[in-house]
């Protein structure tokens, strides 16, 4: 069963940016959009609130036009509008439950007020059962697309081909919810997916245990070390093909690129994002129904990648 995209908005420009985003996600899918706007009442109404105006009817407004920008640059897609009273985080984490995906604004390396504080965005997406995407200020359709060549009208951009999807594999947990979703962005972009997979080499003094790792330490000092390396970089690029195999055959038409690199794995994805239309990245819940921490690679792109990051939890 198809379930709407869920987006949040607060009147803030990055909200409409992913308003925007959220409405195109939709369309892809066929499905409909259901924005939301959340408030609750304070003894004194934030100064962002006209002294002649409710908060509640302030809200209503906020919601009102943001709901407007997206049925005018859609205007065939099925809204619902969601006015909630209630604290910010819990709002968006309810109605994400009940959305194939939430949407939200970000500026990146700093986030605007309201729902997109870091504070509350973290929280949302550590909450969150279903995936959560984080879409820059100033993002519009063409950035979904790689450069039309001069001459190209602005409406025949969308014909034009769509920025890849990046997806970061950690084969220690290569969850399946994680790759589907990626594959799948891929397939309904009709783009290529260049699946990026980081490890390190184990150093004589400071091993690092890790199962994309095969347990070769130097034992003759560090002139042994270019063998480690190479035997590394060949068993992980093994164990990446190994997890993507099933994938290819179930989603043939979309071409995949594997990336295997010696390097953090933040450091890594956010280079390969920088030419990309997506990147999605996962969540562990430590077996838990929500899980409480975004894992530091999330946290880094979610920061530093200038592409909207999807954020998908899994056990």
């Amino acid at each position: 069963m198809l379930h709407d995209i869920a987006v949040g908005v607060d009147g803030s420009p990055a909200s409409l940016a992913a308003a925007h985003w959220a409405a195109q996600e939709a369309q892809r899918r066929g499905t409909g959009l259901t924005v939301v706007h959340a408030w609750h009442r304070h003894v004194h109404p934030a100064s962002s609130v006209p002294s002649d105006r409710t908060e509640h009817d302030w809200a209503a407004q906020t919601l009102r036009e943001a709901v407007r920008s997206v049925r005018t640059a859609h205007p065939g897609l099925r809204i619902t509008e969601r006015l909630m009273c209630d604290a910010t985080a819990d709002a968006l984490v309810a109605t994400a439950a009940d959305a194939d995906m939430l949407v939200l604004g970000s500026l990146g390396l700093g986030f605007v007020s309201g729902f997109v504080t870091g504070s509350v965005s973290q929280r949302v997406v550590a909450r969150s059962t279903r995936p959560v995407v984080l879409v820059r200020a100033g993002r519009s359709a063409a950035d979904e697309h790689l450069p039309a060549a001069d001459g190209v009208a602005p409406e025949e951009i969308p014909g034009t081909p769509y920025r890849e999807v990046v997806l970061g594999l950690h084969v220690g947990h290569p969850c399946d919810e994680l790759i589907e979703f990626a594959f799948d962005a891929a397939r309904r972009r009709g783009t290529g997916l260049r699946v990026v997979h980081a490890f390190r080499t184990p150093s004589r003094s400071a091993p690092e245990p890790s199962v994309t790792v095969p347990p070769v330490v130097p034992s003759e000092g560090p002139a042994l070390y270019p063998q480690a390396r190479a035997q590394a970089q060949a068993h992980a690029e093994g164990v990446v093909g190994a997890v993507l195999r099933p994938w290819r055959e179930r989603y043939p038409t979309v071409p995949v690129t594997e990336t295997v690199t010696e390097d953090r794995a933040s450091v890594a994805l956010v280079h390969a994002a920088q030419d990309a239309g997506l990147l999605v990245v996962g969540r562990r819940t430590n077996g838990h129904r929500i899980g409480a921490h975004t894992g530091p690679v999330a946290h880094a792109v979610l920061h530093h990648a200038g592409c909207p990051v999807a954020v998908v939890p899994h056990d």
